[in-house]
């Protein structure tokens, strides 16, 4: 086995073990970093950069342990959010919602902040091959971003093929999220290992990395 073989499979089975021994927090108590669970906050250093192996996966900037922790308590609370796709011809209209309060201000808190950082440019992404595509095309995107009482709608479109793929595989990559947690993520990171030191963007020509392209079905649900 060559060593960079090696290596790559000892920094994936690290994080699934980090993944795996991240406990599930409830929302709610002192000291929390925007939405931050105290088990998260503590994982990313709380208040200094995000730490561990995720921290391999993504660019570093102010917002990211922040960001870290929103999505750990989405995804420690995934069987209470309802999420709903549909594929447009041109792109993408989701629905992330949840009937419990703290859950939906999480949704809220994340599709917020992940659609300034869409906007301004700063790619936060530990699990995704399709954000790339996004973010190095985000002037070929048009937004429309509504908060609900229980969530968020958003619809993205672009005129371009590519970046229209890329959306819905990529609402595909969240949808598995919402139905598996944890475990989706755990796939997510060890995927993106593999790609090597490039990562998504190592291989990229154009379209969907092989194997995230969403499901034919014009809308799916959980």
């Amino acid at each position: 086995m060559k060593h960079t073989s090696q290596i790559v499979i000892a920094v994936a089975a690290a994080m699934v073990f980090t993944a795996a021994a991240v406990p599930a927090q409830p929302f709610g108590g002192p000291g929390m970093m925007r939405g931050m669970s105290p088990g998260a906050a503590a994982a990313a250093g709380d208040h200094g950069p995000m730490g561990g192996p995720a921290a391999m996966l993504t660019k570093q900037d102010a917002g990211s342990a922040a960001d870290m922790g929103l999505v750990h308590d989405l995804l420690t609370n995934h069987t209470k959010i309802k999420r709903t796709v549909t594929r447009l011809p041109d792109g993408i209209r989701t629905v992330t919602e949840s009937d419990d309060p703290q859950v939906a201000q999480a949704i809220k808190a994340h599709v917020a902040s992940m659609s300034e950082r869409l906007k301004d440019g700063r790619e936060f992404n530990i699990f995704s091959a399709t954000l790339p595509v996004l973010f190095d095309n985000r002037d070929k995107i048009t937004s429309k971003v509504e908060m609900t009482d229980k969530g968020s709608v958003v619809t993205r479109t672009s005129k371009d093929a590519k970046v229209v793929a890329a959306l819905q595989a990529h609402a595909g990559e969240v949808t598995e999220l919402v139905q598996d947690g944890m475990a989706g993520m755990r796939r997510g990171m060890m995927a993106r290992v593999a790609m090597g030191p490039g990562g998504p963007r190592g291989g990229m020509n154009s379209g969907i990395p092989p194997g995230k392209q969403t499901p034919a079905t014009p809308e799916h649900a959980h």
